[in-house]
């Protein structure tokens, strides 16, 4: 199961699937939120989650999928689009130092 410090967070996937928009909104939140921490927000389709990705958030829906084309990546799946406990996760994380485990 993968693991990173988040102290060593300098990039976060934010992955979708058919895209509706929620999770470019996803994005645009977590850009505003991570930015103080030298953080990069990046949103891509699932299938396209880059190699070098560190931290990936996605829907449940997509964790297993997410974590077969970025093995090497913390997988953090959400419920919601807005306000889901997991996006405070990683941003807590990321500012505490804390570890995130897929």
């Amino acid at each position: 199961m993968p693991t990173i410090n988040g102290s060593d967070v300098r990039k976060v996937v934010i992955a979708c699937d058919a895209g509706m928009g929620s999770s470019v909104m996803v994005a645009t939140t977590m850009k505003k939120k991570l930015k103080k921490y030298d953080v990069d927000v990046v949103h891509t389709p699932v299938n396209e989650i880059p190699g070098d990705s560190q931290v990936v958030l996605c829907h449940s829906g997509l964790a297993a999928r997410a974590a077969g084309i970025a093995p090497n990546a913390v997988i953090v799946p959400f419920q919601v689009f807005m306000g889901d406990p997991a996006f405070a996760k990683v941003e807590s994380a990321i500012k505490q130092g804390e570890t995130l485990e897929s």
